[in-house]
């Protein structure tokens, strides 16, 4: 689904045509890309249009899978207890439902939700399923802790290209990773790769089939406490020093990384949709193993700097808490 957010009663209906034409195309198993019901940007608007797990998106996701008779899968902004989450609901016909919250929000979705530790393995009628969430699929341990436990993985992600971006700045100067000294050979490109080769190889390390989708269209969106962003990466990058008076209100653009596919127990792509398809989607037949065994060698490394995971897991998100916090206070 393209990625720009809109009303969600607007969305549901969008998703209801992809989902009716792949049931009809003979899929069994629907996963929808990450946010698909509001769509993906850093905004207050966030706050607001988190919703309970009995809410407008949860009816949707359990009616639409009783109707298509397939088990559905899609992730939504939960709001629980004070707190909110980003929450993959996937449901069988039955209307029963499995639950996993992401692990690892990433950077600026610090500023929208916080992540929770858990492991999900939803024991359907189609086999045993491990589900993640985008920026989960770039730790091993997440992958690690479903080694002979399962018998596919569901990866529902909306990846921006944050390994890409152009930032316009508050006097209308553009910059990009090139103006970040070491982090453009550190972290730029890095976005396909995790999305392509690294889902690949952890897919097939595991001997289990994968099915991951993602986001389309181009992101065009403020970026949250975009001085203090900007000051963080002074460390590695003096020259941006001279950029941060106009940086209160950067804005951020970048295209959404590829990786709507369905990948098969060996880690090959047997079906994967270009982002030039726009909203669309793809189907692929996988055989799931009536016996489950462990890898049968090393878990691939993640060739992604640690420049990347010290940015993404501690500075970004230490930064977004308080706008989480205020949000949460205000909403």
């Amino acid at each position: 689904m393209d990625a720009t957010v809109a009303p969600t009663a607007e969305r549901l209906i969008r998703a209801s045509k992809l989902v009716s034409a792949s049931a009809e195309d003979g899929a069994e198993l629907v996963l929808l890309p990450e946010l698909f019901n509001i769509g993906y940007g850093y905004t207050s608007e966030n706050f607001q249009r988190a919703e309970p797990i009995d809410g407008q998106t949860g009816t949707w996701l359990k009616q639409t899978a009783s109707k298509h008779n397939i088990h559905l899968a899609g992730t939504l902004l939960l709001a629980e207890k004070g707190e909110i989450f980003n929450s993959l609901l996937l449901f069988a016909p039955s209307g029963q439902m499995w639950r996993y919250d992401k692990t690892y929000p990433w950077g600026w979705e610090r500023a929208y939700f916080r992540g929770r530790t858990n492991k999900v393995i939803a024991n359907t009628a189609l086999g045993d399923i491990g589900l993640l969430i985008c920026w989960d699929a770039a730790h091993r341990k997440l992958w690690a802790q479903f080694a002979g436990e399962v018998d596919l993985m569901l990866i529902s992600s909306c990846p921006p290209d944050t390994s890409n971006p152009t930032f316009t700045l508050d006097n209308g100067e553009q910059i990009s990773f090139d103006d970040f000294a070491v982090f453009r050979k550190r972290i730029k490109g890095t976005g396909r790769k995790l999305f392509g080769d690294v889902v690949n190889q952890q897919t097939g390390w595991l001997g289990v089939p994968a099915v991951q989708t993602v986001g389309a269209g181009r992101l065009q969106t403020a970026v949250p406490r975009s001085f203090m962003t900007l000051f963080s990466y002074l460390a590695v990058a003096p020259s941006l020093l001279g950029k941060l008076s106009n940086a209160r209100n950067m804005q951020l653009s970048c295209d959404f990384v590829q990786g709507c596919k369905v990948v098969d127990s060996d880690g090959r792509v047997l079906s994967e949709l270009p982002q030039s398809a726009g909203e669309s989607f793809t189907t692929g037949e996988v055989t799931v193993s009536t016996k489950k065994q462990a890898p049968k060698r090393l878990q691939p490394k993640v060739p992604i700097a640690w420049l990347t995971y010290f940015s993404s897991d501690v500075i970004l998100p230490i930064l977004m808490r308080p706008v989480y916090r205020r949000g949460i206070r205000e909403k």
